[in-house]
C-alpha cells in the first residue's frame, strides 16, 4: 500500500504543514513531524474532508468581513476613552512639568520660571558645574525641579533620542513573508559556493584569498516562492558579524564539509544559531570528494546536540555537493518546508523597520547601506534614520542590480541618500520627516562627540614589548580604517579580546574608507598605531605618517592584523621582510589589444617601475588587485625599467579591468638584515 509525505499532502491541500498535522490528530493520526508518512486510504479521507469544508467557508465570508468592521470601531472606541482618561489624570496636578531625556540649563529656568543664575547656583551646590546653554540629563533636572516643588515627567515625543515605541501589529494586517536564511559554518567548508551554486554567481573568485570578508545579502525565487539569504563570513574574526546574523534570521543552513567535520567555528554557528532560537538546517557539503564521510559528520554533530531526522531528531538533514550542484533543490525545498512551519508574517502597510546589514563609502553615490527589511513597506523618498546617520532614500538597489521604488518584508536592498556610513548592526526605521530624522542623529552624534581620547608616549610594533616590560605603556591606542564597516567591526571585536593583565587595547577610531591626514593626526595625538585593512594611503599621507613617526601597518587577510598585534604584545615580532615601495604610476588612457588585453598608459608620478617588481592597483584608495607585470613598454620597446616624469605602458598579469585615474604602486619585499 502506497504512502504519502504530511508535507506533501498539505501542498496539494494548499494548507501548511502545522495545520495538516493539527487536523491529524483531531482524525486519531499522530505523525511526529512534516517529514511523517501517512496511507493513502487515509489521505483521501482527509482530502474529502477539506473539500466539503470549502463550500462552508465561501458561504462564511461575508459574516467575517462584517465582524471586522465591528472589531475595529470597538478599537477605536477604546483608544478614545484612554486617551481622555489620560489627559484628566494629567490636570489633576498643576505642579507638573515635562522635560525631554536632557535639556539646557537655559531651558530648565524657563520651565521653572527662574533666573538662570539662580539654577546654576543650585547645581553647583549638588557638585555639578554646568554652563548656561550646557545641557543636563533628566535625573538632575528633575531634583532641580522637586526644590522648587514641581514633579518633572520624562517627555517622550518624536524628536526625543530613546528608543522609539514598538508598534503592536494587528494579526488581521500580518501577511504572509519570505524567509531570511543565513549561511553558516566553518571556513573554507564552501558556503559561498554553495550560493554560488543557488545563484549562479561567482562571489569566491572575488574573495581575498577565498575567503568572505563582508556580509552580503541575495535573493532567490523558487517556484514563485522568495527566500533571502544572508552570506556570513567563516573565520573566527567575524563573530560578531555572524551572531548578528543569527539575530535577524529565521531559519540557520549549517554547513559543514563532508571531508572535514565538525570545526571550532561550526561549533560556534551552532551557539550562535540556538541562542537566537533558530531552527537549523544541516547541509552536509563536498559529498562528491573521495574522502567524504558524512556519517562521521552526524556523529560529531550529535555530540554537539544536532541531533538529525534519520536518527529520531528534529534538525533536517540534506546531503549536497556545490561544486556538481547535487542536492540543491532539497535543499531549498526543505528551507520553504521549515519556514512554512514557522508561520513567518509581517504587516506590509507600515512604516519600515529593519537592520543595516552592510555599510561601505562609495565615491560615486556616497554613503552606501546594505540593509534588510524586516516589517512594513520602504519607498523611495522615505526619511529614515539608522543610528547616528540620517537621510532620504534617494534610490533603492536589488541584489540583481536593478533600481526598484519599494521594498517590503524579507526584502534585502542597497539604499542611497544618508548623510553619512551607519555602522553594521543599526535598526533603522522610518521616521516622519527629514527634520526629526536630522534631530535625533545630531542628539546621537553629540553623544559620540564627548568621548574624550587619551594620550601617551608614541610606541611601535616592534617596541611594543620592550615598552610593557618596562611598565611604559599600559594602554595600547589602535585607529583602524577598513573598506566596509562590517570589517571595522570584525577588527575591533577581535583586538578587543587580545587584552591583558599587561595592556589594554582600545580602538580609538574605527571608519570606512582610505587612510586620511586626520587619522594621522589623531594617532599623533593619542599615540596610536594606524592599521588599514583593504585600504591604501596616498603618498602624502605616507609622508606624513614618516614625519610623525606614527606606526602605519596595511593588510588584505583579517587574521595577519590580529596576529601581528598579538606577537607583538608578547614580543616575538620578529620581521625578517619588509615592503619597499618603488614608485607610484597613474593610468591616464586605457589600450585594449587583442589576444592581449588592457593596456595601461601610465605616467610614472614619483620612484619608478621595474619589469620584476610586485604591483597593486589602487583605486579611489581601496586595493582593487594584487600581482605581477606582464608588460613594460617605452613606445614600442620592452624596458626593463622607467623613472620618474616619463610615460609607458603596462600591462598587469590575468587582470584587464584597468581604469583611467587608477594609481598602479610598485614594491619589492626586502629581507630586513638583523645587526
Amino acid at each position: 500500500m502506497s504512502k504519502i509525505r504530511v508535507y506533501q499532502l498539505a501542498k496539494k491541500l494548499g494548507i501548511t504543514s502545522k495545520e495538516l498535522i493539527s487536523k491529524l490528530g483531531e482524525f486519531g493520526l499522530e505523525v511526529a513531524n512534516h517529514m511523517s508518512t501517512i496511507e493513502n486510504e487515509d489521505a483521501n479521507v482527509i482530502i474529502e474532508f477539506y473539500e466539503s469544508e470549502k463550500e462552508e467557508k465561501n458561504g462564511s465570508k461575508n459574516t467575517k468581513k462584517n465582524n471586522k468592521e465591528k472589531k475595529q470601531s470597538e478599537n477605536k472606541d477604546k483608544n478614545k476613552e484612554e486617551k481622555i482618561e489620560k489627559s484628566d489624570n494629567a490636570n489633576d496636578n498643576e505642579l507638573i512639568i515635562k522635560l525631554e531625556k536632557t535639556i539646557t540649563v537655559k531651558d530648565l529656568a524657563d520651565k521653572l520660571s527662574k533666573n538662570a543664575n539662580e539654577i546654576i547656583i543650585k547645581l553647583m551646590n549638588l557638585g555639578v558645574m554646568a554652563a548656561l546653554n550646557q545641557e543636563i540629563d533628566f535625573d538632575t533636572a528633575e531634583i532641580v525641579a522637586s526644590e522648587y516643588g514641581y514633579t518633572a515627567v520624562l517627555e517622550r515625543n518624536d524628536n526625543s533620542d530613546d528608543e522609539f515605541e514598538e508598534e503592536e501589529d494587528n494579526p488581521e494586517d500580518l501577511v504572509k513573508r519570505a524567509p531570511i536564511v543565513t549561511v553558516m559554518g566553518h571556513v573554507d567548508h564552501g558556503k559561498t559556493s554553495l550560493l554560488d551554486a543557488i545563484r549562479k554567481t561567482k562571489v569566491t573568485a572575488g574573495e581575498a584569498g577565498g575567503i568572505t570578508q563582508h556580509i552580503g545579502a541575495s535573493e532567490v525565487d523558487i517556484n514563485g516562492e522568495k527566500i533571502v539569504f544572508l552570506d556570513t563570513p567563516g573565520h573566527e574574526a567575524f563573530t560578531s558579524l555572524r551572531a548578528r546574523g543569527a539575530q535577524i534570521t529565521d531559519i540557520a543552513v549549517l554547513v559543514v564539509a563532508a571531508d572535514d567535520g565538525v570545526m571550532p567555528q561550526t561549533i560556534e554557528a551552532i551557539n550562535h544559531a540556538k541562542a537566537a532560537d533558530v531552527p537549523i538546517i544541516v547541509a552536509i557539503n563536498k559529498i562528491d570528494k573521495p574522502d567524504a564521510n558524512p556519517d562521521r559528520v552526524k556523529q560529531e554533530l550529535a555530540e554537539h546536540g544536532i541531533l538529525i531526522e534519520e536518527w529520531g531528531g528534529d534538525v533536517v538533514c540534506v546531503p549536497v555537493s556545490a561544486l556538481k550542484g547535487e542536492g540543491i533543490d532539497q535543499l531549498l525545498e526543505m528551507i520553504l518546508l521549515v519556514a512554512e512551519m514557522r508561520e513567518l508574517k509581517a504587516n506590509p502597510n507600515r512604516k519600515a523597520v529593519g537592520t543595516i546589514i552592510e555599510s561601505k563609502l562609495d565615491k560615486g553615490r556616497g554613503p552606501v547601506a546594505t540593509v534588510i527589511v524586516q516589517k512594513g513597506t520602504l519607498n523611495v523618498g522615505d526619511s529614515i534614520i539608522a543610528g547616528a546617520t540620517y537621510g532620504r532614500v534617494r534610490a533603492m538597489i536589488n541584489d540583481k542590480g536593478n533600481r526598484i521604488k519599494k521594498a517590503g518584508p524579507s526584502t534585502a536592498v542597497e539604499i542611497l541618500g544618508l548623510s553619512d556610513v551607519p555602522e553594521a548592526g543599526d535598526k533603522f526605521r522610518v521616521v516622519k520627516d527629514d527634520k526629526t530624522a536630522r534631530q535625533i542623529a545630531e542628539k546621537r552624534q553629540q553623544e559620540i562627540r564627548e568621548q574624550s581620547l587619551k594620550a601617551t608616549q608614541k610606541v611601535t610594533l616592534e617596541d611594543l614589548f620592550e615598552h610593557i616590560q618596562q611598565g611604559k605603556v599600559k594602554d595600547l591606542n589602535i585607529i583602524v580604517k577598513a573598506d566596509a564597516q562590517g570589517s571595522v567591526e570584525a577588527i575591533k571585536q577581535s583586538l578587543a579580546k587580545l587584552s591583558n593583565d599587561e595592556v589594554r587595547i582600545n580602538v580609538i577610531h574605527g571608519a570606512v574608507g582610505t587612510i586620511t591626514e586626520s587619522d594621522i593626526l589623531l594617532a599623533s595625538a593619542s599615540n596610536a598605531i594606524v592599521i588599514g585593512f583593504n585600504v591604501r594611503p596616498s603618498s602624502s599621507v605616507t609622508k606624513l605618517a614618516e614625519t610623525e613617526n606614527i606606526e602605519l601597518k596595511t593588510y588584505r587577510i583579517i587574521y595577519e592584523a590580529i596576529d601581528d598585534i598579538e606577537a607583538a604584545m608578547k614580543g616575538m615580532l620578529e620581521p625578517e621582510f619588509k615592503e619597499v615601495v618603488l614608485g607610484k604610476i597613474e593610468v591616464r588612457a586605457t589600450f585594449k589589444v587583442p589576444n592581449v588585453g588592457t593596456i595601461a598608459g601610465g605616467y610614472v608620478l614619483e620612484g619608478k617601475v621595474t619589469r620584476n617588481s610586485n604591483v597593486r592597483l589602487v583605486r579611489d584608495g581601496i586595493v582593487i588587485y594584487e600581482g605581477k607585470i606582464s608588460s613594460l613598454k617605452r613606445f614600442k620597446d620592452d624596458v626593463k625599467e622607467v623613472a620618474s616624469g616619463y610615460e609607458c605602458g603596462i600591462g598587469l598579469e590575468n587582470y584587464n579591468d584597468i581604469k583611467e585615474g587608477d594609481i598602479i604602486e610598485t614594491y619589492i619585499i626586502e629581507e630586513v638584515k638583523k645587526s
